[in-house]
């Protein structure tokens, strides 16, 4: 909207009549004190402004007008009749005028100052508006930006306390797991004594009192036979707690393992007649013994759960892939190697396949495959020892290949980890 003001009612009304036929909507005051009035309470894009006016002259409305906050943005075009000289067309830039027009006036002209003009406050107006979301949003970002630092110093307080706490937990459970580890010997070693006993008059008297008694004789099998489960079960647990502690890697050559362990269960596989195919293993950082005890657990089961009347056939072979995947495509050299050990046992549904590798868990009863249903969590605690991954695959009659992937070389060659302990 425009503002004309001037104290002559002709002048205002030939004025607005001009604006207002090329779409102006417009506005008047016939004084100066009108128009500060008005100029408070509306809001104008331009304002005409009449030069001699009694009381209060244009020069006074326009240093007023300037003078707020705000009403300084809006532009003012002096228009006189009678102040044409220079001094006054100069006092009118001084005052605040954005441009002095004398009359008589060009319209044409004159409506295409209002024209430029209104279309200068509109866009000073959209900068304002600009500038003053710019600024709330600087003053927002500012403030989520104090947030943010003030959340991660609160954050970073936290995680040293939770750190610490961390390490002193996982102190207290050095020191429980070695602890432990000495109970089950020290238990284990208690244990057998008194089972070797059992063992050892429970034959005696076998051999020297129940001949003539075969109804004793088998309720004395069943002693011997429950004892040794007995003695088994507890050999196994104490292996299983011996890998928890600590532990050193060092280069080995898993074929001098796999045949120091063919070696000691040469019995067992003579008595099975079952025919093994060893394949080329690496040579990798690992704990010796450990990996001793993973293939002759792999070896033992595969012989266990052999077919009745069908020759065990036991394939061991390893080869080279890039990642800890044991789906890997094969490779001719990589940084871990997959082992196979694959039988043409019994086999399983693999819908247990997670659940054979649990502790104490047994697919079939003990009346008809013995074992304490530790020999594979053993396993699965060895490979995660040595930073790898264990899995099977297996169908009920079709065997089962179970496949252990490792990694050449660990990331030191001394690890307690902590962090696995069962």
């Amino acid at each position: 909207m425009i503002l004309i003001v001037d104290d002559k009612q002709e002048n205002l009304f030939s004025l607005k009549s001009l604006l207002q036929l090329n779409a102006y909507e417009v506005d008047t005051a016939a004084s100066g004190e009108e128009a500060l009035r008005k100029i408070l309470r509306n809001e104008y894009a331009l304002i005409i402004l009449d030069v001699q006016m009694p009381e209060m002259d244009g020069y006074e409305v326009a240093e007023a007008v300037t003078g707020l906050n705000k009403t300084k943005d809006i532009p003012i075009i002096f228009l006189s009749a009678v102040n044409v000289d220079k001094r006054f067309i100069t006092k009118g830039y001084n005052s605040g005028g954005a441009d002095y027009i004398t009359k008589p006036f060009d319209p044409d002209l004159l409506l295409l100052k209002v024209k430029n003009f209104c279309r200068l406050y509109e866009q000073t107006r959209e900068l304002k508006a600009i500038q003053e979301v710019l600024k709330n949003e600087i003053e927002a970002r500012k403030y989520a930006q104090t947030e943010v630092e003030s959340m991660n110093l609160d954050l970073e307080e936290k995680v040293k306390i939770r750190t610490k706490e961390l390490v002193l937990l996982n102190q207290d459970l050095e020191n429980t797991n070695t602890e432990l580890a000495q109970y089950a010997s020290l238990a284990s070693h208690d244990l057998q004594e008194p089972l070797r006993k059992i063992l050892t008059f429970s034959k005696i008297i076998g051999q020297q009192h129940l001949a003539e008694l075969p109804e004793a004789q088998r309720h004395m099998d069943k002693i011997i036979a429950s004892t040794e489960r007995m003695r088994d079960l507890i050999n196994d647990l104490l292996n299983y707690s011996k890998l928890s502690g600590e532990s050193y890697f060092s280069s080995t050559d898993l074929n001098v393992v796999l045949e120091n362990t063919l070696s000691d269960l040469e019995i067992s596989i003579d008595e099975k007649s079952a025919v093994l195919t060893v394949g080329k293993l690496p040579v990798i950082e690992a704990i010796p013994g450990q990996i001793r005890q993973l293939f002759q657990n792999l070896i033992s089961n595969a012989l266990k759960f052999s077919e009745m009347d069908v020759v065990p056939t036991i394939d061991i072979w390893s080869e080279y892939i890039l990642e800890k995947d044991l789906h890997a495509t094969a490779v001719v050299e990589g940084p871990y190697v997959r082992i196979h050990v694959k039988d043409n046992g019994i086999g399983f549904d693999e819908v247990y396949a997670n659940k054979i590798f649990t502790i104490f868990q047994r697919l079939h009863g003990r009346r008809e495959y013995e074992g304490t249903g530790i020999g594979l969590a053993i396993v699965k605690k060895i490979v995660e020892k040595h930073d790898g991954i264990v899995g099977v695959r297996s169908a009920e009659g079709a065997g089962a290949d179970f496949i252990i992937v490792l990694p050449i070389q660990q990331t030191s060659s001394i690890k307690s980890n902590l962090h696995e302990r069962i």
